[in-house]
C-alpha cells in the first residue's frame, strides 16, 4: 500500500489551502455573526460557492464523474488529504460543495437514480443549485439496526404513499433543501433486509412537515438535523430509487464513502484543536512555568500528535482499501475508522478545552463545537458499538477461517 500525495494531490492540497486561507477563514467570524442573527445561507457563500467552482474546486468526493458532469474527478485516497484541510472549519465543505449529507446523496443518485431521476435531482445537486436530506433514523425505534425502521412505504396504483416519522434529517432546515430521500419499509413481510426501499420525495410534497430542528449537545445548527413527519406523502412509482427491496443495500453503499468522509474532515479538526493547545500552552504561565513545561500538558500534546497521525494513516488505509479493492472489501477498515476517529477527535479537543481553561468554554475558540462534533459523531452513522461489534465479528471470523492456528504459541506446563 502506497499512501503518497500525488503530485496532482499535492497541487490541490496547496490550491484548497490557499482559497482557505484567503477566502474562508477571514469569513469566520462573519459567518458566525450572520447565522447568530439568524441569515442563513450567509450573505457570502454564493460567491464563495462559484469562485470556488471556477477554480476547479468543486465535486472533489467523486471519482466517476461523467465528462458532462462538473467536478474533478479524485479517489478516496486523492481526496482524503483535501477533506481534510476543509474539515479546519466546520462549513468549508459546502463552499467546494462536498458537504454531507449531499455528498452522501449524490454517490447514491449517481449510482443508482434513473436517467429522469439524474436530470431532476442529481443535475442540480452537482451544480451546487440546491441542497439534499437523507431521512433513516427515527425516535421510537434503535435506528443503530436498520431494520427497525417503522415508516412504511405502500404502493397504490402508480403511487407510494409514505407514513412515518423520522428525525436527525440533516439540511431539512436548509432553504435551498428540496429533495428528501427517504427510507422505509415496502414490503415488512419479506426477509429482514429485503424490507425496505428508498423513495424520492419532493421538499413542497403535501403531507411532507418539518416539525421542528433539534439542537445537539444545546448547539444550533442552521441547517438542521430535524424531526420530519410524512403523513399520507404521495409520490409516483417513479420515484423509486433503484428497485423495492433495495433499500438496505443502498444504505450500505452511501455509508461507506459518507464515514469516510466524516472521518477525512474530523483529522482536519483535531489538527486546528492541536495547533490552538500548542499556541496557549506556550503563552500562559502557571505557578512559574508555561503550560507545556508542566508534565501534563506535554503528554496532552504528545499524546495528540501520536493519535492523530495513527488515525489518519488508518483512514488512509481505509481509502487506498476503497480505491483498489472495494467498499465491501473495506468494511473491517471503515468501521475500523469510523470507531476510531471521532472519539480522537473529542479527546483532543478535550485537551484543548482544559489547556485554554474558562476561555475553552466559550464561542471565542471553535474547541466547544470541535468537541461536539467529535462526540456527536460517535453516535452518528451508527454508534460506536455497532462498529466494534462488526469489527469483533469479523475477526472472530477470520480466526475461525484460519482453524485457530494461534493455539501453537501457548506453552502450557507439563503435567504427569
Amino acid at each position: 500500500m502506497d499512501f503518497a500525495y500525488s503530485k496532482k494531490t499535492e497541487d490541490l492540497c496547496q490550491k484548497v489551502s490557499m482559497f482557505m486561507d484567503k477566502h474562508i477563514v477571514p469569513r469566520i467570524r462573519q459567518y458566525n455573526e450572520e447565522v447568530h442573527a439568524g441569515t442563513y445561507p450567509v450573505s457570502f457563500m454564493e460567491d464563495l460557492k462559484a469562485l470556488a467552482k471556477s477554480e476547479g474546486l468543486w465535486n472533489l468526493f467523486l471519482p466517476h464523474l461523467k465528462d458532462d458532469e462538473p467536478g474533478t474527478r479524485l479517489t478516496n485516497l486523492e481526496y482524503a488529504p483535501i477533506a481534510e484541510i476543509t474539515g479546519r472549519v466546520s462549513w468549508a465543505a459546502e463552499v467546494f460543495n462536498c458537504n454531507a449529507p449531499d455528498t452522501g446523496n449524490m454517490e447514491l443518485l449517481h449510482m443508482f437514480a434513473s436517467p429522469e431521476q439524474r436530470e431532476k435531482w442529481l443535475k442540480p445537486l452537482l451544480d451546487g443549485d440546491i441542497r439534499s436530506a437523507f431521512c433513516m433514523t427515527e425516535p421510537d425505534v434503535a435506528s443503530s439496526d436498520a431494520t427497525n425502521i417503522t415508516t412504511l412505504i405502500t404502493r397504490e396504483g402508480d403511487e407510494y404513499v409514505i407514513n412515518g416519522r423520522k428525525w436527525f434529517t440533516t439540511n431539512a432546515s436548509h432553504p435551498n433543501c428540496k429533495l428528501f430521500i427517504v427510507m422505509g419499509k415496502t414490503d415488512p413481510s419479506a426477509d429482514s433486509y429485503q424490507q425496505q426501499s428508498m423513495v424520492l420525495v419532493a421538499q413542497d410534497t403535501p403531507g411532507l412537515e418539518v416539525v421542528r430542528n433539534t439542537n445537539v449537545l444545546n448547539h444550533h445548527s442552521p441547517e438542521g438535523h430535524c424531526e420530519v413527519v410524512f403523513k399520507n406523502v404521495r409520490v409516483p412509482v417513479g420515484n423509486l430509487l433503484g428497485e423495492e427491496g433495495s433499500g438496505f443495500a443502498l444504505a450500505q453503499a452511501r455509508l461507506g464513502p459518507g464515514r469516510i468522509h466524516h472521518c477525512m474532515r474530523s483529522l482536519g479538526a483535531a489538527e486546528v484543536a492541536l495547533e490552538l493547545m500548542v499556541e496557549r500552552a506556550q503563552e500562559r504561565k502557571t505557578f512559574g512555568k508555561y503550560l507545556y513545561q508542566h508534565g501534563s500538558v506535554g503528554e496532552w500534546i504528545a499524546r495528540s500528535r501520536i493519535e492523530i497521525d495513527q488515525a489518519r494513516l488508518l483512514v488512509l488505509k481505509a481509502a487506498w482499501m476503497m480505491d483498489n479493492v472495494g467498499i465491501k472489501e473495506a468494511r473491517k477498515e471503515i468501521a475500523m475508522i469510523k470507531a476510531l476517529v471521532p472519539s480522537v477527535l473529542a479527546t483532543v479537543a478535550d485537551r484543548a478545552i482544559q489547556v485554554f481553561g474558562a476561555m475553552g468554554l466559550t464561542p471565542d475558540t471553535p474547541l466547544a463545537d470541535i468537541y461536539g462534533a467529535g462526540r456527536s459523531l460517535r453516535i452518528a452513522d451508527g454508534p460506536d458499538e455497532v462498529h466494534l461489534h462488526s469489527i469483533a465479528r469479523m475477526e472472530i471470523k477470520k480466526h475461525q477461517k484460519s482453524h485457530g492456528q494461534a493455539s501453537v504459541y501457548l506453552t502450557p506446563p507439563n503435567r504427569l
